[in-house]
């Protein structure tokens, strides 16, 4: 997911994007929906089922694994 939609998203939720990186912003819409901040820390497994951004976090800690 690209940091425009991302912004938007947070927008959506009522944050205020600002300064924030990606994943400061990931984390900040994580926690407004109700999910862990976790984004990122996965290790080949996650648990949030409804965390929209799983699929990206998954992908990403396959990366750098």
């Amino acid at each position: 997911m690209d940091l425009a939609t991302v912004k938007k998203m947070a927008k959506g939720l009522g944050l205020k994007p600002g300064k924030k990186t990606k994943v400061e912003l990931i984390h900040a819409i994580q926690k407004a929906e109700g999910n862990f901040d976790c984004f990122g820390t996965a290790i080949n497994y996650c648990d949030q089922m409804d965390c929209c951004f799983k699929d990206d976090c998954l992908a990403a800690s396959r990366s750098h694994g």
